[in-house]
């Protein structure tokens, strides 16, 4: 039988199909991954319990009352009453070292608890960092879009460019998010991810004023905690950044093998090697992004998908789902 030869198509099925391997294959950076972000789910709560009670002490229910009381009775030169998930808080430190003075001992920062806060010390959310964040905590809900949550990691330490605010705009429109304190409906015409994470983490605060002008005091190991939130958070983006590279590594390094081979074969023994099964019928049969379309199974499914194409959030989920485990037994 005569050799195929490879060419660029073939290479990009090939590409694309380690890829989809290396996405769920078991590492070490995988699970340093999985394991950051359950950590993220359990300090989560622990500090918004502890800031809802810091804020209350701030700022007590019964002055809340008072003053939504006092807004009712005088119209808008009262409205002092609003909600925000992001606050100042400090503390001031019992010693001073040789090197500070009175002006060095009040430590405060700010802190979001909204799915893109920043975790920096800056005051707006959709940073880089809370991007970041939110692209990786977020990364089955994007993957489930069709979006590329991987695309801040993929592309860092790179200038601006087309293909990555394409990404990032519609990362942010699928996470039904548009700027600070800011929604978009999602794809779904829904709540929105976003809008819906938020609205656990709001809470009464009493003056209009820019948040900086309103630090709340807590004790140090208060601060600490909320600190660790952060901490927490900022591993998730490192983890996540590890995983992609490696990815992206085994990527180029195969970009650069499959240029060298001559035949089809030769890229098939590769895969075999890394531990992915694929033949040369299959790569002959499939498209660019390696789904096999002449398979009946999947032709016919293909054709289905051409009418009837109103469907619900949970439907699309469930076909998504139904295809990745298809595609884990091929």
């Amino acid at each position: 039988m005569q050799k195929i030869r490879m060419n660029t198509e073939f290479r990009n099925k090939i590409l694309n199909r380690y890829v989809e391997h290396a996405e769920t294959e078991t590492t070490q950076e995988q699970q340093a991954f999985l394991q950051a972000r359950e950590q993220v789910d359990n300090v989560y709560p622990k500090a918004f319990e502890l800031a809802k009670a810091v804020v209350l002490r701030a700022y007590p229910s019964e002055d809340v009352a008072t003053c939504k009381t006092l807004k009712q009775k005088y119209g808008q030169p009262l409205d002092v009453v609003a909600k925000d998930k992001c606050f100042y808080f400090s503390y001031a430190k019992d010693e001073l070292t040789e090197d500070e003075d009175e002006r060095d001992r009040k430590v405060s920062e700010h802190f979001d608890f909204g799915l893109f806060g920043s975790l920096d010390n800056s005051d707006y959310s959709g940073s880089d960092t809370g991007k970041q964040f939110a692209y990786a905590y977020k990364r089955e809900e994007l993957k489930e879009k069709d979006c590329n949550p991987d695309i801040l990691a993929q592309q860092n330490g790179k200038d601006d460019n087309p293909h990555k605010t394409k990404h990032i705009d519609a990362n942010n429109k699928a996470l039904g998010y548009s700027n600070y304190s800011s929604y978009n409906s999602d794809d779904d015409n829904s709540v929105g991810i976003t809008r819906e994470f938020d609205s656990q983490f709001y809470l009464d605060i009493i003056g209009t004023s820019h948040c900086r002008s309103r630090t709340i005091a807590c004790t140090r190991q208060e601060f600490e905690v909320f600190k660790m939130l952060k901490q927490a958070k900022s591993n998730v983006i490192t983890c996540h950044q590890k995983w992609i590279d490696s990815i992206e590594k085994q990527k180029q390094a195969m970009k650069t093998g499959l240029k060298a081979y001559r035949y089809l074969s030769e890229g098939v023994e590769l895969m075999k090697e890394l531990g992915v099964e694929i033949d040369e019928a299959e790569l002959v049969r499939c498209n660019s992004t390696g789904l096999t379309i002449y398979n009946p199974v999947n032709l016919a499914s293909m054709i289905k998908g051409m009418k009837n194409t109103t469907m619900t959030r949970e439907q699309k989920i469930a076909i998504r789902k139904e295809y990745e485990a298809k595609q884990s037994v091929n």
